[in-house]
């Protein structure tokens, strides 16, 4: 276990989910088994592609891309996860300097054998400021404690940073069958329910396919995601849209709403390194 100095405590429990260990684990386990029983996939996901909204709003979408991890748990002992910046303006990507990002749940070991793989690649720095208050790594991290159990994680804030920056810290990291990758990423914001729907079955076709340049006006996580479109065509995947609403459709009203999407992707046999 981390020094308690050295451990990350949760900025937004309470508020973006549960804040009590146990209505959280129920919170979570309920919105993974109101998945569909689909057929177990083939393949192990390499990568899901998840919102990062309060669980009332986004959390069952973000279940639909969790559950698809449950026959493969055992073999994925470390998680890849990025986030873009919401609290910090800053240049590139930001490691964290805590040995342990903790939840209600419990906490997470950093990898620090990772961190090493990256941390010496120019555009990558630690910068704890990035992560002290961001929510989009941290809500992810409830959902994966209750479907993988022990991990190491290698949290990654990503700032204002190229595509090709943010591929090469993937190539890097992308390891085999033990690596999952996550991006975590809201659609578009604040459009009428009507509009939001467009704009965001057009920006899934585009992450679906692992093609295109995104906007932020797409998807706040665009950064992350045209690193992994860019990061795809050295490492071919196969993508799967799971999910596709917006808060008009769960628990907010349709004047202003926010889109999410739950995406898995699988590597193309034959290609994985």
């Amino acid at each position: 276990m981390a020094d308690t100095d050295s451990i990350r405590e949760p900025a937004v429990a309470g508020l973006f989910y549960p804040g009590e260990p146990e209505v959280l684990a129920r919170t979570v386990r309920g919105l993974l088994a109101a998945c569909p029983a689909d057929e177990p996939a083939d393949a192990c996901p390499k990568v899901l592609v998840v919102p990062h909204a309060g669980y009332v709003y986004s959390g069952r979408v973000a279940a639909q891309a969790y559950a698809r991890l449950a026959p493969w748990a055992g073999g994925i002992s470390r998680v890849v996860l990025l986030g873009p910046a919401h609290r910090l303006a800053f240049r590139g990507i930001a490691l964290p300097a805590s040995q342990a990002f903790a939840t209600p749940l419990g906490s997470v070991a950093i990898d620090n054998k990772a961190a090493a793989l990256v941390r010496d690649m120019p555009g990558v720095r630690q910068l704890d400021a990035a992560h002290a208050a961001e929510h989009s790594l941290e809500v992810q991290l409830p959902f994966l404690q209750e479907t993988l159990g022990d991990f190491l994680l290698l949290p990654l804030v990503i700032g204002d940073a190229s595509d090709a920056l943010v591929a090469d810290v993937l190539d890097r990291l992308w390891g085999g069958p033990e690596t999952l990758i996550v991006v975590s990423t809201d659609l578009s914001h604040y459009h009428r329910w009507h509009e939001a729907r467009a704009m965001d079955a057009e920006t899934a076709h585009c992450i679906e396919n692992l093609h295109g340049s995104l906007s932020h006006t797409q998807a706040c996580g665009a950064g992350p995601l045209n690193g992994l479109f860019a990061a795809a065509r050295r490492h071919p995947l196969s993508g799967e849209l799971l999910a596709l609403c917006n808060s008009g459709d769960t628990a907010g009203d349709k004047q202003r709403v926010v889109g999410y999407g739950a995406f898995s992707f699988s590597e193309v046999q034959g290609h994985a390194v």
